[in-house]
Order: C-alpha cells, then structure tokens, then sequence
C-alpha cells in the first residue's frame, strides 16, 4: 500500500543508488540500437553545483532518459575540466590560510603534485551533486582533462598543428592578469563602468614652436578664432602609459592640426621626442582629437603603431610594476602602476603642463577570476592559426551538418567565426597542460610528443651545423634510447596551455583518441550539444574547428542553446544582490522532481526562466497530486494487466482517456523531439492534472461504486493503463516520484529502462473525445456560472437542456448531476423564464436560479466590484503616468503594474459578463 505521501528525501538516494548499480546508465550493448551521444559540458574540477548547471543538465537527463527508453544506445559522457586559473587560485589561497609555503617558495613540481592532492580530495564535489540531480551520465567513463588520455591527445594536437603551421610562436598584446601573471583571454575579461578620470596634458612642440590653433567655426566649418600655442593637448585615462609613447595621432582630416603633422612633441618626464602622425583611428570630435601611441599597452595603439612603424615601449613587469628600463625615469622604477600614476600626474602638474583632471565615468577591463584591473601587455606566446581552422567550421553550419536550435543563435556564432583573431593558448601558469616545446642554447624551438623526441630533432639539428659530431650525437642517442631519459640540451617552455584547448578535444578525446576505439567509432559525432549561449564562443566553436580539423566530421549534429536563469524579477542572480537561489537548497525543501519540472517548464526557446520558490513549490503539489491519484487507484483496484488491449475498450471514458493518452504520447515525443521542453512539460501536465485527475477520476468513480462488473473490471484495467503511460512520458522530467510509483504497482523491471509510449493511430477515437469534451465543457460551464451568479456551494440547481444532443444529456446525467450539483435534468424546446442561458455545442443550456438569489442584491454586488476594480487601475495609470516613477523605479516593479492592471481588467470584464446574465433575469 503506498504512503500517504511520497517521501522524496528518502526515495531520491534509493532510487538512485539502485538506476546506478544496475547499469541502467551505461549504453545498451544492442548492436541493433541506434546511438545517441551527448557529451556533458564539463564543469570546472572547483566548481559547485548552480542555477545554470541545473537547468543544463536537466535538460541533457531528460534527453537522455527520453532516448534511453526509446531504444537507443544511449552514452551520455561526463567529466570535469581542470579550470587552470581557479584552481591554481583555490589551491593558492589554500596554502596561505595554512599558513604554508607559497607557490613559488615550494617549486613547480611539488606545486603541481600539491593541486593533485587537492583534486583527489576535495575535486569534483559537483558530481555528486549533479547525481542528487539525478543526472544518469555513464559515471564509468568519467574522465578529466588532465587525465593520461586526455592529457596524450592534448600533446598529439598541439604537435601535429605546429606541424602544419597552424600553432606559432609571436610576440603580440595580449590581456594580462597581474595577480595571476598570466595571459587571459578577451572572453575572460569583464568590462566595467567605473568612477574615473580624464587627466588633459600639454606635449610642448619641439623647440619651443607654436601654431595657431582654430577655437571657433562658423556654419561651414571654417575656423573664426584662433589661440597660440606651442603645445598639442592629450588626454588619457592612464597617465602612467605616458611614459612609454611613441607618437600622437590626429586624424588626416582634422585641419586644426595640418600645419604641425610630421613635427615632433616633448614626452613630459621621459624627455624625448616623438612624432605627431596622421591615422584613421583618432576621432576628430572627442576630446581634443588627438591621441597618445602607447603600442605596447593599448589594442588599437598597438595596431595604430603597426601601420605606422612606430616604435613600442614596454612598460610593466608580470606583476604591474613599472620596469627598469633605460627609457623610464629612475624615479619610477619598480613602483606600482597605480602609485606611477599619481606620481607622473603630480610631476607633469609640477611641469605646468597638466591643463585640467575631469571627473568621468569610463569603461575598465577586470579579471573575471583575479578581478583586478587587466593590462595591455606585450608578451611572447604562443597561438592557434583560428582564421584557417574557423572556415571549415563556418561551412559546417552554413550547410546544415550542425544546426543551432534556436537558430538565431548561429548569427552569433558566425559574427564570432566570421571575425575570429588568433587565438592565444598560452597561459603563464603551472596547473595545467604543460606546452611540449623545447628552447634550444640559440634560442631554437624543438616541438615534440616528449622530451626524447625533441632531444632528437635538436641533435640532428645541431650535428648538420656543427655544434656537435656524429659520433658524439649517436652516443647521446643511445643514452638517450637505452635510459628512457633524455638528454639535458634543451629547456623547456614554462607554460601551460589555455584550459579550453584541452576542452576543444573533448567530444573525441573523452571518447578514446587518439586511439581508433570502439566508442569513438559508434558514438562520434555526437549527437546533441546542450550548453548556454555564453560559451558559444569559449567552447563550441573550438570544438566545431577541432572535430572538424582531427576527425574529418563535425563533433554534434545539433547545438540547443538554452537561456538563462533569472529571479522571479528577471534579474540576473548575483551574490552581491542576495538574489541567488541555491538548487541544493531547492532539492532538500521540494525534491529533485519539483525543481527538474520547474525548469523544464519554463524552457521555452529564446526566453529566460524567471525562477521563485513558489513556482516549485506549484510543481512541488503536482508531484503531490499524482500520487494521491496512484493510491486513488490503488484503493480502487486498478493494477496494470500486460494482457491489456486498450484498443478494445467498450465504455465512452474509457474510449477517451486511452484516445487522450495516445494523443499526450504524440504530443511530448514531438516536443522534445523539437527541444521544445516547456511544450513537452506542459503537455503532460495538462493529461496529468486536467484530463486524468480531475477529470477521468472523477468520471470513473460512479463507475467504481456500481454494479456493472464488466464496466469496473474494463475501467479498473484501462486507469491502470493510463497511469503506466502517465508514469513513462513523465519519468524523464520527475524520474523520482514516476519510478517510485511504478515499482509500487507490479514487479517489471525499472522505469529508467522501460519502452517509451509511441503513438498508435488505432487507438484513436475522435468520438469518443468529442462526447466527453462535450460533457466536461458543459459541467464546466455550469460551475462558472454558479461561481459568477455567488450560487451557494451547497445548494442544488435545475438544468434545462435546449437543443439536439438530448441523447448525451441521457447518457451522461448522474455524471452531469453530481459533478455540477443539478437538482435535476429536463430537456425542453425553450428555455423557462428567469434562467441563465449557456450556449453549448449545438444546443443551449438553461438554469432557473432566478428563485435562488436576491436578483438586486447580487447586482449591486457585483456594480461593487466592478467600481473596485476601476478604482485599482485608476491609481495603477495614475502611477504609470508619473514620469519618475517609471523611469526610476525598477523594471520589474514597473512591469508588475502593468501586469495588475491587465489582472484588474480580466476581472472587471468577467462581472461585467455576470452582470449581463443577470439583466435578463
């Protein structure tokens, strides 16, 4: 006998731990079964388990579960992902709160077998919460990727496309993290408004020349004043970089600076001259229209300096201090950037030549992870040739071997592909997949699979210029050879690769390569990606360009971009808001089941979920309402009969509910077949909620209490059916409760692994639909109007049925009886006098209910609440016409009127109806 009610906080382990230890998870070995793949988004090795992760991974289980009872040999692949910087930064952090040696202080390797020792111990907390999920990934195959076989495929990628010529080594500007001392990418960089300054400083010509600079101009744009100067005025918001221009640009339209191009100005402090060049990239008509060079430490000085020879000066070290360089001042040597900067401004003041410090918001580069200010550096490293890679991968999507769903989404991806840069891979850290390239004593760079192999190429190399003999050579060789070691010539490179390299594998390289396995064979390409649009361009298109490049295919037939996950404001969750919502915290309060349905209900393509704890709590009670309906069935008998043929049922509900069953099958195959999972989701909650309970239940119970045995038996067998179909299209969004229940009915095997309902044109029975449509609509109707004439709950009333479809009323009426409280049923040629008149199908309905109610009573009543009701949207436009209240007042706050007032409105029009009926009473 099933328990009152389903204990999800007892169950969920259970079940779970009994799916796992049966294998329900691995792929089928059905050489007949067509293969489904997905491989998992691997969260970070440090990462715990969030909204969006949720939300993903409901998604991927749900299908998978889908597919898994469809047949198919389904492999979904797990793993973490080693996450270079935050886990250096956990680790780091780590060893300071204990006070033990740093980073540095220990030495890279016993650093590394450090993070090791983390990852063992405290790594990957995520997966265990993605299993609290009830996330059914192969946890067999789970791989990691820094593990051995990931780790080789790495090398064998990186060596093959410095072979091709696709990986090089340049000196470039990159983004800097000064804490982490590293390069990052520019998707790892965040841009923040911020309070900040323009300082506006005097480049005095050189030797003291002046020129007459234009102050006003009439309507054609011809100059009508002039001032003197012998100065030409910058302005930057980084007076520290001054130190290292190379020239200033004005651009080659700008008349008010025609007669001092090619002539050269003082740099203040550093007290040299540079030139003052024309180019196309200063704005004549922001702030004085000319710009200071900085090549080595601005993006569009660096590219302005390259078109125009201009030499570049490097001004900080990896940690931000200012360098000790010939062509800095002594005075700032080694001083922080930010101490340099107020020091340059109050020497260059001390000059004379500050002309003014204006206050401005301006827009800033953060670290994602470091979160501290990022620098335009100029460093060596090493890149991806990602413009030659990107066009196959282009093509792919163009073509339709990969499609984005929504598709909107590729117009994102090809913006990224289309104007793709070099791709920096580098990382200067030590926690990661170390850079197989060796330096040779001339400076030579030796890539190889290992330090043997790079030995050899440097031998041979340095035999054919005569640094070594052949005899020497084939010695070190064979020492070489006979030790496993190789020998000490070489120094190799000190960094890592970017994490997502590695991760750019990860479809085929999870999957055994570059070895030719099995599982590579049947399950690559995959089949779906599911992921959020933020990574379109961190992941999926470097998978795109990988796959392509190493197997000659694309890595997923389909890419489902879901949304975000917002608050029930729609505001984008954020700790420093205090608006973030825990899953975990979810899970514990409402179940598994609950939040999995919550989401997938709201997942409709191209829109935001806007989560509250209400809204699980509702889906929390739907939970609650199928299982009172499985013991309703239970107390009345109704167990499954795999004898039964639902084709064969004789009585019209019966009739119906199997039509609506195989109709709900179509439906939310089709749906998720789509990715449409709020369609999926909402249908099976309306056959669920509106047809079986409500409805189907409350149909069968006089038939339950009779005394037609072959009726009950028929009915009995047919609920049982239909709840076994409830059960299997609902278990891959709430596979909790749904397992639970079907194992509480009969023993035959688990749900996870049970057939997928398909739908059967045999069983569907449009008359029978049409008959109980008509019945459910009618008693509806006559439940909303008692509801709008205030008809007492308890009180019966007469129904006089007008129209053709009498032999329904006959058929239907202890059912129509009970359900909408009717004293008793006529039939009639016209409706009686003092009745309310429903239209329904081809007939009409009347109720006499005149006798019932104080008819001015009721109607002054009802002229009440419609006065309210306008009262509420008076002060609502009221509100809304208050110019600062919509413009200050939060969005949601504003919209939340907007949606009272459409509330009030609906209202206002249903008494109005009400009204109505009772003017012809």
């Amino acid at each position: 006998m099933l328990e009152k009610s389903f204990d999800f906080a007892a169950a969920e382990a259970r079940l779970y731990e009994a799916w796992e230890k049966s294998g329900a998870f691995k792929p089928s070995d059905n050489d007949g079964a067509d293969a489904f793949s997905i491989v998992i988004p691997p969260p970070n090795v440090t990462g715990s388990l969030h909204m969006g992760h949720a939300l993903n991974n409901t998604l991927q289980d749900i299908l998978v579960r889908f597919e898994r009872m469809r047949g198919k040999s389904v492999l979904w692949q797990p793993g973490t992902d080693h996450a270079g910087i935050a886990t250096q930064m956990v680790v780091e952090r780590q060893l300071m709160e204990n006070q033990e040696a740093s980073r540095r202080d220990m030495g890279r390797e016993a650093f590394v077998e450090r993070v090791w020792k983390w990852k063992d111990e405290s790594g990957g907390t995520i997966i265990n919460q993605l299993k609290r999920l009830g996330a059914t990934c192969d946890w067999s195959r789970e791989r990691f990727t820094m593990d051995e076989g990931l780790s080789k495929a790495v090398v064998k990628v990186f060596v093959q496309l410095h072979k091709e010529g696709l990986i090089y080594r340049d000196k470039r500007l990159v983004n800097w993290d000064p804490k982490f001392e590293t390069a990052i990418s520019d998707l790892e960089v965040e841009n923040k408004e911020v309070d900040g300054h323009f300082w506006h400083f005097k480049y005095p010509l050189e030797n003291g020349e002046t020129y007459e600079f234009p102050i006003a101009f009439d309507d054609d744009g011809e100059p009508t004043e002039w001032e003197t100067r012998d100065y030409i005025s910058i302005a930057t918001t980084r007076p520290e970089t001054m130190l290292g221009d190379g020239a200033v640009a004005v651009h080659p339209s700008d008349k008010r600076y025609a007669s001092i191009v090619g002539k050269r100005c003082l740099l203040p402090l550093a007290d040299r001259y540079i030139p003052i060049i024309t180019d196309e990239y200063p704005d004549p008509d922001f702030g004085s229209g000319a710009v200071k060079i900085t090549g080595a430490h601005d993006f569009n000085d660096y590219q302005v300096a390259r078109r125009n020879n201009i030499d570049l000066y490097e001004l900080l070290d990896s940690k931000g201090a200012m360098l000790d360089a010939d062509y800095i001042p002594e005075k700032y040597h080694g001083m922080d950037r930010f101490d340099a900067r107020k020091a340059v401004v109050a020497d260059i003041d001390a000059q004379g030549l500050l002309i003014q410090t204006e206050d401005k918001k301006i827009m800033q580069p953060f670290g994602d992870r470091s979160g501290v200010v990022i620098e335009p550096m100029l460093t060596d490293q090493w890149y991806v040739n990602a413009e030659e890679l990107a066009k196959p991968a282009i093509k792919a999507v163009e073509d339709g071997r990969t499609r984005f769903i929504p598709e909107n989404w590729s117009k994102t991806y090809f913006q990224w592909m289309n104007n793709i840069e070099p791709w920096c891979v580098s990382r200067q850290l030590w926690w990661g997949h170390r850079i197989p390239a060796w330096y040779g004593p001339d400076g030579t760079i030796f890539v190889a699979e290992n330090e043997v192999d790079a030995n050899k190429q440097a031998i041979a190399k340095y035999v054919a210029d005569g640094m070594y003999s052949g005899e020497e050579a084939n010695k070190m060789l064979l020492d070489a050879d006979n030790k496993g070691e190789a020998i000490h010539i070489l120094r190799r490179d000190e960094d890592v690769l970017d994490t997502w390299f590695s991760s750019a594998l990860w479809p085929f390289s999870t999957l055994g390569w570059p070895d030719e396995t099995a599982e590579l064979k049947r399950y690559y390409p995959t089949s779906t990606l599911v992921t959020a649009h933020d990574i379109i361009f961190f992941w999926v298109a470097r998978m795109m360009m990988g796959g392509i490049h190493f197997m000659d295919e694309v890595p997923f037939k389909d890419v489902y971009i879901h949304a975000l996950v917002l608050d029930e404001h729609g505001q984008k969750m954020s700790k420093s808001k205090g608006n973030v919502i825990d899953p975990l915290v979810l899970i514990d309060k409402f179940g598994a089941d609950a939040l999995r349905f919550t989401l997938a209900a709201q997942a409709a393509q191209g829109r935001n979920i806007r989560l509250s704890e209400s809204r699980v709590e509702g889906y929390r009670n739907f939970g609650t309402k199928l299982w009172n309906a499985a013991r309703f069935c239970e107390m009345n008998e109704c167990k499954p009969d795999a004898a039964f043929d639902p084709a064969s049922v004789k009585q019209t509900i019966n009739q119906w509910i199997v039509h609506e069953a195989n109709q709900c099958a179509a439906d939310v195959t089709r749906e998720i077949e789509a990715f449409r999972f709020n369609d999926a989701a909402g249908a099976i909650y309306k056959f669920v909620w509106n047809i079986f309970c409500d409805w189907y239940l409350e149909l069968a119970k006089p038939i339950f209490m009779g005394d037609d045995d072959a009726a009950k038996a028929e009915t009995r067998t047919a609920a049982a059916w239909s709840l076994d179909r409830i059960l299997t299209l609902l278990h891959p969004f709430m596979p909790f409760v749904t397992e639970e229940l079907w194992a509480s009915f009969d023993d035959r095997g688990a749900l996870i692994t049970s057939v997928w309902p398909s739908f059967d044109a045999a069983l569907t029975d449009d008359e029978a639909a049409k008959e109980m449509s008509w019945v459910v609509d009618l008693i509806t109707n006559v439940r909303s109007v008692r509801q709008e004439m205030n008809v007492p709950a308890g009180a019966k009333i007469p129904l006089v049925y007008i129209g053709p479809d009498k032999d329904l009323i006959s058929r239907h009426e202890n059912v129509l009886s009970r359900l909408a409280r009717l004293s008793e049923i006529t039939t009639a040629d016209a409706a009686p006098k003092g009745a309310v008149q429903i239209v329904h199908g081809d007939g009409m309905a009347a109720l006499p209910v005149a006798g019932l109610m104080d008819i001015g009573e009721e109607k002054a009543r009802l002229s009440k609440e419609i006065a309210k009701a306008e009262g509420e949207i008076a002060g609502i436009d009221k509100k809304l016409a208050n110019k600062n209240f919509v413009e200050r007042a939060p969005a949601s706050v504003v919209e939340e009127q907007h949606t009272r007032k459409a509330g009030f409105e609906t209202q206002i029009a249903k008494l109005n109806e009400a009204l109505e009926r009772l003017k012809g009473l």
